[in-house]
């Protein structure tokens, strides 16, 4: 199980470090999506840090099972409460939050049967 723990929380976390990145030199393509959602571009820099916290918590818990638990429940909410801003907004293409929900779900559960 830590072996999947360990693929799977990479993965995620190279998707939430290349997002973080993309939010905090505000990519059109990101600023133009939360724009569409009514996310004020002022919350631009606390969405990516909170990306990049995620992702050195997934891989903080190689090491760090408890770290490694906690950030995969974190991610998870984060993107959960991305899906409800998708569908508040009437933005039905949900495919890359619901694929990221999963991960963070799947390395939750990984982190904790292998721990």
């Amino acid at each position: 199980m830590f072996i999947g723990y360990v693929v799977v929380a990479a993965l995620l976390a190279l998707a939430l470090s290349a997002s973080a990145f993309l939010t905090f030199t505000r990519n059109p393509q990101i600023v133009g999506n939360m724009t569409r959602l009514d996310v004020p571009e002022s919350w631009l820099p606390r969405l990516a840090t909170l990306k990049a916290a995620g992702a050195l918590g997934l891989l903080a818990g190689l090491a760090v099972p408890a770290l490694g638990g906690a950030a995969a429940i974190g991610v998870t909410l984060y993107f959960i409460g991305a899906l409800i801003t998708h569908l508040r907004a009437k933005d039905y293409e949900v495919a890359p939050v619901v694929v990221i929900t999963l991960l963070a779900i799947a390395a939750l559960v990984l982190r904790t049967t292998s721990a």
